[in-house]
C-alpha cells in the first residue's frame, strides 16, 4: 500500500520514530532514472537488472538490508508523473504490488 504525504522530512522523521530504516528517493524524470534511483536508495545488489521485474524481485527480498522495517520516501514523485506518465504508473504499480502490511517495506510518496 502506498501512502501520500505533503512533506518528505516529516515522513523521514516518522520512520525514525517508528524504528524503521528510512531511504530517501529524490525527484526523477524518467522510468529508467526511477529504477536506478530506487536501486541506489535501497542499496540493491549488483545483480539488479534495472527493469520492472527486477525491481519487484528486489523489493520482495531485502535480505542485504538490516532486518526490520524499511520505509522508502519518494520526494517529488510528481516530477516523474509529469515527465513520463506511463513510466510513473508502471513504477507505482510495482511499488504498490511489493508492499503490504506483512512485508517489511512501506512506500511513502511526498510532494516535497
Amino acid at each position: 500500500m502506498l501512502r501520500y504525504v505533503p512533506d518528505a522530512a516529516r515522513a523521514l522523521q516518522q520512520a525514525r520514530v517508528q524504528g524503521a530504516q528510512a531511504h530517501l528517493l529524490g525527484p526523477v524524470t524518467s522510468k529508467a532514472e526511477a529504477l536506478d534511483a530506487i536501486g541506489t536508495a535501497l542499496s540493491f545488489p549488483a545483480w539488479y537488472g534495472r527493469n520492472l521485474d527486477a525491481l519487484y524481485d528486489c523489493l520482495l527480498d531485502l535480505s542485504w538490508q538490516p532486518t526490520g522495517e524499511h520505509m522508502l520516501v519518494w520526494a517529488g514523485h510528481r516530477q516523474l508523473e509529469n515527465a513520463d506518465p506511463d513510466g510513473y504508473r508502471a513504477v507505482l504499480a510495482v511499488l504498490d504490488a511489493a508492499t503490504n502490511p506483512e512485508r517489511p517495506l512501506s512506500v511513502v510518496l511526498a510532494d516535497a
